[in-house]
């Protein structure tokens, strides 16, 4: 291992990865990448969090998945080129440090994005991450000539794209939402159009695992907002807050369980990889949505808030919903198994329900509660059997015979 680091080189050619290779698991480079990109989700979620106490529902709503889009779409295009192209040398360690500048910049951006409508110092950050994958992609065209129409297809695509971002600054203020979304549909079809000649060397196992660790990240930013909230209400004497920091951690709890609870897996089939990958927008938007909720509904309980309880519990039961709602897509619906797809739609159901009643953010946990208590007799009742039979065959010492 030592041996490896001391003869990195400043410059490797970029040949692809085997997407076979064993034991292919996240480098340090791509845990400082997520820990730095979660300083933007930080930002994101916190500002969400104030808009929503102050009752700008609708801008706050606008703004927060845009400006996560960004976040998002950034750490994802980062994340399946390292997992096909990764050299570790010099040139690509100072490329993807340029990418995580970018990030700070974009994260800088965000309060101003969320009080006076102004996306310029986010855009800037956005069209510097992204020109830094241009070179990572124009280092692979370079350097794997059997996926080189894939890789120019990359670096052509994001840099119109770009431009499209940079004008979009000059346009009038009623063309904003139009070309936002037009730009969205830009990024997300470049990605689809460029893999269509022949799939880049991505790794499955990698993906699934950087998805996870993404996840877990953003559930640890949940906590921390949290926590946060609820020690500033408890140090203004709302003791009742208690029972509410109770009821947050069970939700907590919940959501990585659920992400967790079997082994994830993601097709190798083009479109529906997409799919998964693009689907993981309203798992990682949502996670960090519901710690700016729990915050909110501690404002409402200190009186802090200038919503009402039906508001408050909606900032907490609509992310939750969408969280549970985008997991059966992505992950349990693969199992086709009816009673786990009752569940999970019947939760969401009435976690949308809740704020109707009083105590909204305990009802939710209790939800959650009731579905991870019934993901658990269904894994034990479906794989018992599979068990009994392994053992059976492995003999009593639990090794084949």
């Amino acid at each position: 291992m030592t041996q490896t680091r001391s003869a990195r080189p400043w410059y490797r050619r970029m040949t692809g990865r085997r997407r076979d290779e064993p034991h292919r698991t996240s480098t340090p480079l791509e845990l400082f990448f997520d820990l730095c990109f979660v300083v933007a989700v930080a930002q994101a979620a916190g500002n969400l969090h104030h808009a929503l106490s102050e009752g700008h529902i609708g801008l706050a709503a606008g703004h927060y998945f845009m400006v996560f889009f960004a976040i998002w779409w950034a750490w994802m295009n980062f994340t399946w080129f390292a997992s096909a192209y990764d050299t570790d040398d010099d040139v690509y360690r100072i490329t993807t440090l340029v990418e995580i500048a970018g990030a700070l910049i974009l994260a800088s951006g965000v309060p101003r994005a969320f009080t006076e409508g102004d996306f310029t110092t986010i855009t800037f950050g956005y069209v510097v991450m992204r020109l830094a994958t241009i070179v990572h992609w124009s280092r692979a065209a370079a350097g794997d000539p059997a996926h080189r129409p894939a890789a120019l297809r990359y670096a052509g695509g994001v840099f119109v794209v770009q431009l499209g971002w940079l004008l979009r600054l000059i346009l009038p203020g009623s063309w904003q939402i139009a070309a936002f979304l037009v730009l969205v549909i830009a990024e997300l079809l470049v990605p689809a159009l460029a893999e269509r000649p022949g799939m880049t060397p991505w790794h499955p196992r990698h993906i699934v695992e950087r998805y996870g660790l993404f996840t877990l990240i953003v559930l640890g930013e949940v906590v921390l907002v949290t926590s946060v909230a609820i020690q500033t209400g408890i140090d203004a004497g709302e003791h009742q807050l208690w029972s509410l920091a109770a009821a947050g951690t069970v939700i907590v709890f919940a959501l990585w369980w659920l992400y967790f609870d079997r082994p994830v897996e993601m097709p190798d089939q083009l479109r529906q990889a997409l799919f998964w990958g693009y689907g993981h927008y309203l798992i990682f938007a949502s996670v960090a949505a519901v710690g700016a909720g729990l915050a909110v509904e501690v404002d409402h309980e200190s009186d802090d808030a200038h919503i009402s309880q039906l508001t408050a519990g909606y900032a907490v039961a609509v992310p939750v919903a969408v969280y549970v709602m985008t997991l059966w897509a992505l992950h349990v619906r693969r199992r086709q198994h009816r009673w786990l797809t009752a569940a999970f739609l019947t939760t969401a159901a009435l976690v949308l329900l809740t704020p109707l009643g009083p105590a909204p953010a305990h009802f939710v946990a209790v939800l959650l509660f009731c579905l991870v208590t019934v993901t658990v007799v269904v894994r034990r009742l479906g794989t018992a059997p599979q068990d009994a039979a392994l053992g059976a065959a492995a003999g009593p010492a639990g090794v084949d015979g």
